[in-house]
């Protein structure tokens, strides 16, 4: 039987790509049962978001536009770390074009390649985790998602193995014909340690496309995993993003988030922390302008005792961009001890640009810690006039009020390289 979503892909080319792509059975079942989800799941209900409202009807056709061994752009250069090249993957329209891990990191177990090669060469680890974390029947998203997932990662770190060096993926898309659904999925064995970075750029295309992807991290006890990732997809992509971690007893998980992509924009990240100390520290920042619509939620669910979360994030809109930005902690029952802190904060740099920072406590037990913070307003024009009356011109005042307003993320990223490109792409996205 044929089925039809919002999704322009019947069950029989999806059998056919994964057929020609050579997967694993298992995972072309599991593709043909998350269609059949989508196609009776409804959107996810954003807050004050009319996702339906969005153009969510260019995914592009299964296969297309993927094409191994294709040279890349020069411009990718910008957005390789040429000290740690060693250990990286780039995909260009969901083709791997470059896939690389150093000997050392090989020997000790580590695994570092392209999401497909992964589940053909390590098939018994990707399906024992693949939709772990993130299951398909969530919502329609997701599982549209699960059905047509193209081009990702899959990072393996065994127990014990500490890396030191960042391992780096950069998703490049420039053909609006191809899918774009990367699959990150991360797994961190027990009291190991890894940095993962990646970025998600655009070239030019002929058409609108849109991008749903999702992120896995799998936390084993006492493991720790830093995860840093910056959007910046152009205007004619709507982007789509779940992330999620779960985090096991004493393990940590830092999110290190940056939207800068250009068209409308969806962003859930969630941590998990099933475990007893279980830990996550996640900093966004967003930058919305023109008519752009983002809607990012960043949230921690406590399971576990004495577990902690630390949520910071920071939003700068002008012209008529409009933010909704969702602050969530959740503390279920018998998670005595958690405490979970979270602040939001939006910058508005005109008069008809829009923002809105929502701060949610669930709390289910008693003792707990729990506090939020949240603001949302223009650039204060007293500060403004004092900067000039030293001398500083409007502009100049204006940035360095911008500036500071996302220094408390910026500056605690550990990362100079990712701090250098944020505040890049900053100065870009406010015209500066």
């Amino acid at each position: 039987m044929t089925t039809q979503t919002v999704l322009p892909v019947e069950a029989s080319a999806l059998t056919a790509f994964s057929e020609r792509s050579s997967e694993p059975a298992w995972l072309k079942e599991k593709r043909l049962q998350a269609l059949e989800l989508a196609g009776q799941l409804e959107l996810p209900k954003l807050e004050k978001t009319r996702i339906d409202r969005w153009n969510l009807q260019n995914y592009g056709a299964p296969g297309a536009g993927a094409q191994p061994g294709q040279e890349l752009p020069d411009s990718i250069s910008a957005y390789v770390d040429p000290a740690h090249n060693d250990n990286l993957i780039v995909q260009r329209n969901s083709g791997a074009v470059v896939a690389r891990l150093s000997k050392e990191l090989s020997a000790q177990g580590v695994i570092f390649t392209d999401l497909e090669t992964a589940a053909k060469e390590h098939g018994e680890l990707v399906q024992k985790y693949l939709s772990s974390v993130i299951p398909a029947g969530e919502n329609q998203l997701t599982a549209l998602h699960h059905a047509i997932w193209n081009g990702g990662v899959f990072l393996y770190v065994p127990q014990g193995v500490e890396i030191e060096i960042p391992l780096q993926a950069v998703f490049l898309v420039d053909d609006a014909d191809a899918v774009f659904a990367p699959h990150v999925l991360v797994v961190a064995e027990s009291n190991s340690r890894v940095t993962y970075v990646d970025n998600y750029i655009s070239g030019e295309l002929n058409s609108p496309l849109v991008h749903n992807g999702a992120v896995e991290v799998i936390v084993k006890p006492g493991a720790k995993v830093q995860y840093a990732t910056v959007h910046h997809l152009g205007s004619q992509i709507t982007d789509l993003t779940y992330r999620r971690a779960l985090v096991e007893n004493d393990g940590s998980i830092e999110w290190i988030v940056g939207e800068m992509s250009g068209g409308d924009s969806m962003s859930e990240t969630l941590s998990v922390l099933k475990g007893n100390g279980s830990l996550s520290d996640a900093k966004v920042i967003a930058v919305g302008s023109g008519s752009q619509r983002l809607n990012y939620t960043t949230k921690a669910t406590h399971y576990g005792k004495s577990s902690e979360s630390q949520m910071i994030t920071r939003a700068v809109m002008r012209e008529e961009a409009t933010a909704i930005i969702n602050g969530i902690t959740k503390i279920e029952k018998g998670a005595t001890k958690a405490n979970g802190e979270q602040t939001e904060k939006v910058l508005m740099l005109s008069k008809k640009a829009r923002g809105d920072a929502n701060p949610i406590l669930l709390i289910d037990e008693d003792d707990v810690k729990a506090g939020h913070a949240a603001s949302v307003g223009q650039v204060n024009q007293e500060q403004i006039y004092y900067l000039m009356s030293r001398g500083i011109s409007r502009e100049q005042a204006e940035r360095l009020i911008i500036y500071g307003f996302l220094a408390p993320v910026v500056s605690d990223i550990p990362l100079k390289q990712l701090q250098d490109q944020l505040q890049a792409l900053v100065e870009r996205k406010l015209g500066q």
